[in-house]
Parts: C-alpha cells; structure tokens; sequence
C-alpha cells in the first residue's frame, strides 16, 4: 500500500466529514457557516451556497477516496484512514460550529 493513498484516504474522509452540515443545512433551507460568508467562516451563507459547497465536498471526498489507489472497504488499514479524517474533521467542527449553535464540547477550555 502506497502511504499516499492513505494519505489521500484521510484527507477523503475529512471532506466527507466537512460535506454533511453543509449540504443538510442547504438542503433544509437553513442559513450555515461557510467559507464564502463575511467574515469567512464565521457568518451565514444562504442555504443554496451550502447545498452546492457540501456537493462539492462530496465530489472531492469521493475523487480522493474512490478514484485514489484501489479503495477496499475490507482493508482495515484503509477504513482507519478514512475514518480518521471523519472523527478529527468532525471533533474540530463540532467545536468550531459549537460556537455559534450553542453546542457544547467536553473537550473544550
């Protein structure tokens, strides 16, 4: 195994992480943070530019994971990767986004 597909796999599994609120927020009509508000990341982007910002993770989340080396889904090694990139992009997330909704995180100082 080439460690730049897991490399790629991580890296996957992190857009696929950062895809899901985008895209589920757009998709209920709800205003989310986005790179695109002002201040970047901080205010509310409409519900469209998250539904097309979390399509556009997932299309980049699957060129990494499905078009990068030979992605098997019974190569633990490979899983951990992905998976990885989903827990660390969803902790860091959580606590950014937790800001502005209230969320709390018993990792947070």
């Amino acid at each position: 195994m080439n460690w730049l597909h897991e490399v790629s796999y991580f890296f996957g599994g992190a857009f696929l992480s950062n895809a899901i609120p985008h895209f589920v927020s757009g998709v209920m009509g709800r205003p989310f943070q986005s790179p695109f508000a002002k201040p970047p990341g901080e205010g509310l982007s409409s519900s469209a530019v998250n539904v097309l910002w979390g399509f556009s993770n997932f299309v980049v989340a699957y060129l990494l994971i499905a078009r990068v080396g030979n992605f098997d889904l019974r190569a633990t090694d490979q899983v951990v990767a992905v998976g990885v990139g989903v827990l660390l992009m969803g902790v860091m997330s959580a606590r950014l986004f937790g800001r502005f909704h209230g969320g709390n995180s018993p990792m947070s100082s």
